[in-house]
């Protein structure tokens, strides 16, 4: 007994330090941080800053390869109530989480208040160069001078029967290759379009490369910055510097290609970064073209691909919803003027419903779920749950969260259904859909990108159907939601392909 007894002791004497120890770990971020701030600590709001250096990511990198992502902020909500806010350090920095509508407008559109604050190692990645790591003043200059050739209403016309011809050529091919994985061939098929903006037409053999190490790149854009073998961030690093060689070696090739004939004509937005000058006369380096390189062509073909991917999913679920869009596709082709051969920007402009599909799939699947702000002084936030505000410090990331926004049942009922007629009559307000984020650095890409998807949908729903070989294949949330098999499946035939034959 009285050995017994010891061992009871000994044993609450371990578990009395290890909760003592743990209680003395968990008080190291709140001493490195909140300490300095004086009596603003005391408006800061409420949350967890976690454990030493790693600070809440182990709990965010558990949430986010489980099936319940959600689960992170719902532990915030959870112990400390749904004020809308939360204190915590990620990705190496102490931040503030951001989840309502107001304060995500707020945070957005204040460039004063607030500058890019995305981690440093999502900076090495993508360049320090590029749009998400330049001063105001710098992506105001690159956004005029690549907003016009990406999302005019010129370039888009343009654009248009690239994108079209490409489209119908895909979806043949896959028709006859048998079981594919159809979010790869996708993202293939939109990396193809956006290389051809930016390069031209480079060489298969460059395209497929770009695209391999594009791959390996996204995988450590969300994942901790351990630089050691065996880790995503580690092949993340050697991808961006294969990636920056491929680069380099085009725009080397294409600046003495323009030094030999200099009255060459102008082809691609290559050409419209090298012949980029400021007011002082200043054009862009060699760095800086490849930099903006690096994310347009990212972020030009990741979001593409699988939303439309997701949008022939729900589409494919909802059977209901699927027969109207296809209706509304086949009426617009049927009131086509003789004569007329493919679509029109027009006719992509009537597709109302279509438009609403592709607006609930970018709020459901959320495809960025959260950006990254720098708090350049304290700015005091307030709302309906916290009228006398928080204060996010000066220093201390603003992580916007998209997807608490999209998921909100007091903004959208039923908010996890794939619904496309609750917009009818919607006009989102402000800080409440933002698939593009908001603000000055909203995506200068987005009306590119609906166009893509909108005519790969119009000549899906025409011909094609999807049999997918998993149809409850578990879903990965990392770097992007998708089914961990990349959509497995057979693309079939339905219809003649004669949509433009007819016409």
């Amino acid at each position: 007994m009285e050995d017994w007894g010891f061992i009871c002791m000994l044993m609450m004497a371990v578990f009395g330090g290890l909760m003592g120890l743990t209680s003395l770990l968990k008080s190291v971020n709140r001493w490195l941080f909140e300490a300095k701030l004086g009596d603003r600590r005391f408006s800061l709001p409420p949350g967890d800053l976690g454990w030493p250096f790693i600070g809440t990511m182990w709990a965010f990198l558990r949430a986010f390869k489980s099936s319940n992502p959600d689960s992170f902020i719902s532990s915030f909500v959870n112990r400390f109530g749904p004020v809308g806010l939360y204190k915590t350090m990620m990705f190496g920095s102490p931040s503030i989480i951001v989840t309502t509508p107001e304060a995500c407008k707020r945070v957005l559109t204040d460039d004063e208040a607030f500058m890019p604050g995305w981690p440093s190692s999502t900076l090495t990645l993508m360049g320090r160069k590029s749009f998400i790591g330049i001063s105001a003043q710098e992506h105001k200059r690159l956004r005029k001078l690549t907003a016009a050739p990406v999302n005019g209403h010129e370039a888009l016309s343009i654009y248009l029967k690239y994108i079209e011809d490409n489209v119908i050529e895909a979806l043949e091919k896959w028709a006859g290759m048998g079981q594919i994985e159809f979010l790869t061939q996708l993202r293939k098929l939109t990396f193809r379009i956006i290389t051809h903006i930016f390069l031209g037409s480079e060489s298969e053999q460059v395209m497929e490369a770009l695209e391999r190490e594009y791959t390996v790149l996204n995988h450590g854009v969300r994942a901790m910055s351990i630089n050691v073998p065996g880790f995503a961030y580690y092949n993340a690093l050697k991808a961006r510097k294969r990636l920056v060689a491929i680069f380099q070696s085009v725009v080397t090739e294409r600046r003495a290609r323009r030094k030999e004939n200099s009255t060459a004509e102008k082809r691609d937005m290559m050409d419209a970064l090298m012949d980029a000058v400021d007011d002082k006369g200043r054009k862009l380096d060699d760095e800086e073209i490849i930099d903006v390189l690096v994310m347009y062509l990212n972020a030009g073909h990741e979001s593409s691909g699988h939303v439309s991917m997701w949008a022939t999913l729900f589409l494919q679920k909802n059977p209901e919803v699927l027969q109207k869009a296809k209706a509304e596709q086949e009426a617009i082709v049927k009131n086509r003027p003789p004569g007329q051969v493919g679509l029109t920007l027009k006719e992509i402009r009537q597709m109302d419903y279509l438009s609403k599909v592709i607006d609930e799939t970018l709020r459901v699947v959320t495809f960025s779920f959260v950006v990254f702000r720098e708090a350049q002084k304290d700015i005091n936030i307030s709302g309906f749950s916290f009228p006398s505000g928080f204060t996010i410090p000066k220093g201390w990331k603003a992580l916007v969260w998209f997807r608490n926004v999209h998921f909100d049942p007091e903004l959208y009922p039923e908010p996890k259904k794939f619904d496309p007629d609750r917009w009818d009559g919607l006009t989102a307000k402000a800080g409440t859909f933002l698939p593009f984020g908001a603000g000055a650095r909203t995506c200068p890409g987005n009306d590119l990108a609906k166009l893509e998807i909108s005519i790969f949908l119009h000549y899906f729903l025409l011909d094609y159907e999807l049999e997918r070989q998993n149809p409850s294949c578990p879903l990965i949330y990392l770097p992007h939601q998708r089914p961990i098999d990349n959509c497995l499946g057979r693309v079939r035939r339905v219809s003649p392909s004669s949509v433009r034959k007819k016409d």
